[in-house]
């Protein structure tokens, strides 16, 4: 039995980070943020997953600006943000446990040697200790707001490489969804008729039940509008490109979310 698969229970330490946390949970408006990439954290326990220090910065490890990015754009619509602390390299937080990608042992063409060969015992413990909790914490904010009856719009906020496995990527920021296109393509309208903008509709990913699992879980089963966004990470690497973004959001949100139609 390797080192990883010994690590079963309480595979984060009582002093490390949570692995999720709130941003404004007081928050006032009907849209509530969510980023499942936002840190790039690696339990104790685990070390860097056998991987070099530089790999923990990269894409691979995290979406890049998009913490920031929530950060701001919450405090300007005062939305409540919920966001995911540690690697998805540790355990992907927008993937259904047991698949592939959950638990990746290549990301782009990065081997993870501390993901190979796990057993089912050390999967689980990372499923309780980040995946559940974090998961949780948006349903439980799901419920809270059901009860109040307060009407809610779900957007998963995600940045994406501008150079995958050599091929350029010519978007700016791009729209994602499935089943409810609703809320998605207002914003593709909203966003490809501002004047420096290349949008992508469902590129250069797409929503789908195999592949994701915040918006096919809290979004389409509760019948919520929702969307995911996407922003080129280069345009938020800095502070002065998230600010950008989040005033360029704050101002596009209500207005695609305003006389939104009801859902088919």
């Amino acid at each position: 039995m390797n080192e990883i698969n010994a690590i079963v229970d309480g595979l984060l330490a009582a002093d490390e980070p949570a692995p999720v946390s709130v941003h404004k949970p007081g928050g006032t408006s009907p849209f509530l943020l969510v980023a499942d990439h936002a840190g790039n954290l690696m339990p104790r326990a685990l070390g860097r997953l056998g991987i070099a220090a530089a790999e923990c910065e990269r894409h691979v490890a995290w979406d890049i600006g998009i913490a920031g990015v929530g950060s701001l754009l919450a405090d300007a619509l005062d939305a409540t943000l919920i966001r995911q602390n540690y690697s998805r390299l540790v355990i992907d937080c927008n993937r259904p446990p047991g698949v592939a990608s959950s638990i990746p042992e290549i990301s782009e063409l990065t081997a993870i040697p501390g993901n190979v060969a796990l057993s089912e015992a050390a999967k689980a413990a990372r499923v309780r200790a980040i995946f559940r909790p974090y998961h949780e914490r948006i349903e439980a904010e799901l419920e809270r707001r059901r009860r109040a009856g307060r009407p809610t719009a779900l957007i998963a906020l995600h940045s994406f490489t501008p150079v995958f496995k050599g091929i350029a990527r010519p978007w700016h920021a791009a729209l994602l969804y499935n089943r409810d296109a609703r809320l998605a393509r207002r914003l593709v309208a909203l966003l490809a008729a501002e004047d420096d903008l290349i949008v992508g509709d469902n590129e250069p990913y797409f929503v789908s039940d195999a592949t994701d699992y915040t918006i096919p879980v809290h979004g389409e089963r509760h019948g919520l509008p929702h969307a995911l966004i996407e922003i080129r990470q280069d345009l938020i690497a800095d502070e002065d490109g998230q600010r950008a973004w989040a005033d360029r959001l704050a101002r596009l949100l209500p207005q695609a979310y305003a006389g939104l139609p009801a859902a088919a």
